[in-house]
C-alpha cells in the first residue's frame, strides 16, 4: 500500500510540475471554456425585466449561479478522452501498458494537476466577476463548506470515469472526433453549465435525472447557493457516489475489452 501512495504522489508532482510549466496556456485555455458563464449574467439581469425570481432564482442567485458554475468547471469537468484516444490510435499506450504504473493512475494524476491548476488561476477572475456583478444586485450568498468541497471531488470523478469509459471508443472507432464532439451538446446542457436545471421544461428535468451530467457540476453549485440543504442535498451526493461507481463498471469493462483487440497500429 505504501509504495503505491508513493507511486501516485510522484506522479501527481511530475504532473503538477508540468501543469506549472505551462501557466499561460492553460489560463487561456481557462477563459475559453468559461466566458460564458462570465456573460450569461448580463443576459439574464436584463431579462428579469423588474421580476423578483424566474423559476425560483432571483437574479443574485441567477448571477452567483453562472460564477460558480465557472469556477467548479475549471476543475470538474474532464476532458480526458481526447488525448486518450490519440495515445490508442497512434499505438502511444503501449508505453504505458510496459510501466509498473497502471494508467489509470496517471490519468488521475494528470487530470487532478492540470485542473487544480486551473481552479486556482480561477479564483482572482471570480473575485472580479463578484466585485463588479454586485454593482447592479446583491448576490445571494455562498456555502462552501466541506459538503460543497465533497461533491466538487465527488463531481469530478462522476467527469472523469465518464470521459475515461468514452475514451475506450477509440479501440473500436477509427475516428473519434465527432463522437466526442457530440458529447458535449448533452452534458452541457444537462450539467446545468447552459441554464439552471430548474429552468428547463419538465420533461427535460426528468432526463437530467437520468444521465450522469447533472451529477458533475449542477449539484455542488446548487450547494454553494444554498438550492440544496439537508437530507435533499446528502440524497444528491449519494447519487454522484452511485454514478461513480457505475461508470468505473463501465469503463473497466470496455478498457478490458478493448485492449484485447488493441495492436499498436500507430507505432
Amino acid at each position: 500500500m505504501q509504495i503505491a501512495l508513493r507511486k501516485l504522489w510522484a506522479l501527481l508532482r511530475i504532473y503538477m510540475a508540468d501543469s506549472l510549466a505551462y501557466r499561460a496556456s492553460a489560463f487561456i485555455w481557462m477563459l475559453t471554456d468559461i466566458v460564458h458563464c462570465l456573460v450569461m449574467p448580463l443576459v439574464w439581469l436584463s431579462a428579469y425585466g423588474g421580476r423578483e425570481t424566474i423559476a425560483g432564482y432571483n437574479p443574485g442567485e441567477m448571477v452567483t449561479y453562472y460564477v460558480m458554475i465557472a469556477f467548479t468547471t475549471n476543475f470538474i469537468v474532464s476532458h480526458i478522452m481526447w488525448d486518450v484516444a490519440w495515445e490508442i490510435k497512434e499505438g502511444f499506450l503501449s508505453q504505458w501498458l510496459l510501466r509498473p504504473v497502471p494508467m489509470l493512475w496517471r490519468l488521475i494524476a494528470q487530470n487532478i494537476s492540470w485542473r487544480a491548476l486551473r481552479m486556482a488561476m480561477f479564483v482572482p477572475v471570480a473575485a472580479l466577476a463578484l466585485w463588479y456583478y454586485s454593482r447592479f444586485t446583491t448576490l445571494s450568498p455562498l456555502y462552501l463548506g466541506w459538503e460543497f468541497w465533497l461533491s466538487v471531488a465527488l463531481g469530478h470523478f462522476v467527469s472523469f470515469f465518464t470521459a475515461h469509459a468514452l475514451a475506450a471508443l477509440a479501440f473500436w472507432l477509427q475516428e473519434t472526433q465527432s463522437v466526442f464532439s457530440l458529447y458535449y451538446a448533452p452534458m452541457l446542457l444537462l450539467s446545468g453549465w447552459v441554464a439552471p436545471i430548474a429552468l428547463m421544461p419538465s420533461w427535460l428535468q426528468v432526463v437530467a435525472m437520468a444521465f450522469p451530467f447533472r451529477y458533475t457540476t449542477a449539484v455542488p453549485v446548487e450547494i454553494a447557493i444554498g438550492k440544496l440543504q439537508g437530507m435533499a442535498m446528502w440524497h444528491e451526493i449519494s447519487l454522484q457516489a452511485m454514478w461513480i461507481g457505475i461508470m468505473v463498471v463501465v469503463g473497466q469493462l470496455l478498457w478490458r475489452r478493448g485492449l484485447r483487440q488493441y495492436t499498436g497500429v500507430g507505432m
